[in-house]
């Protein structure tokens, strides 16, 4: 199911959005509606979503610079204005793609069908290849599975890969950019400097801290903590 969020700083805009998408589609899920953009830029850094519907002009973060809150931007955007020379700016910033006010229901239509459909082949993609990483080390490339990284430990300019054989790679790679090569949501940013693998979690501590699978302890920042427990349900 295509999960959504909806941000726009007029009520009766996001309310409208809302009642197009629930009459047209009844299998999108809208996560959120949110006419605060800051309250959408916290909801965003601790749950996960596929796409967000983001209207342009608002006052004190407008929808271009509502993206430059994110570290990494792992859900596409759809920009919702009343002014089409936007859409020039939304291309430049790699949006999926843009709306009009007041929005035709076969241009929403035609954008939601487009995004389910990427939805479902980049699922029938990560189930058919192999889920592995290439590193760069010494001169040589390393193909380590993903179901090999335990975690990834932030060191300044590099980042450590530890392997569940307990071997740790080192990498000349900020740990953003080896998040962002390891495109799956079984990662997740715990902390600024810790990037776990979900799935080899065997405890969560209260204190926050998360206990892995060869018994180390990573700690949990208090902001990602909700975030955490939502997708370990």
């Amino acid at each position: 199911m295509l999960k959504i969020i909806l941000v726009d700083d007029e009520p009766k805009a996001v309310k409208g959005l809302a009642w197009q998408i629930n009459e047209y589609f009844k299998d999108v899920n809208i996560a959120g509606t949110f006419t605060n953009p800051k309250k959408a830029i916290d909801f965003l850094k601790n749950n996960t979503v596929d796409c967000v519907f983001l209207d342009v002009e608002m006052p004190g973060i407008d929808g271009f610079s509502f993206l430059e809150y994110f570290e990494y931007i792992n859900f596409k955007v759809v920009y919702v204005t009343a002014f089409s020379s936007y859409a020039i700016q939304a291309i430049k910033k790699e949006a999926k793609d843009y709306l009009l006010k007041p929005v035709e229901p076969a241009e929403l239509i035609d954008i939601i069908t487009k995004l389910k459909e990427e939805k479902n082949q980049e699922f029938k993609i990560e189930n058919q290849t192999p889920k592995r990483i290439a590193i760069s080390t010494e001169g040589k490339l390393t193909y380590v599975k993903y179901d090999h990284i335990l975690y990834c430990e932030s060191d300044g300019n590099y980042c450590k890969l530890h392997l569940k054989d307990q071997r740790i790679i080192t990498v000349s790679k900020k740990i953003k950019d080896i998040q962002k090569s390891l495109s799956t949501p079984t990662f997740y940013r715990m902390h600024n400097s810790y990037l776990i693998n979900t799935e080899k979690v065997k405890e969560y501590l209260r204190e926050g801290y998360v206990v892995l699978e060869n018994q180390i302890k990573v700690p949990v920042s208090r902001q990602k903590r909700a975030g955490f427990l939502q997708i370990m349900q």
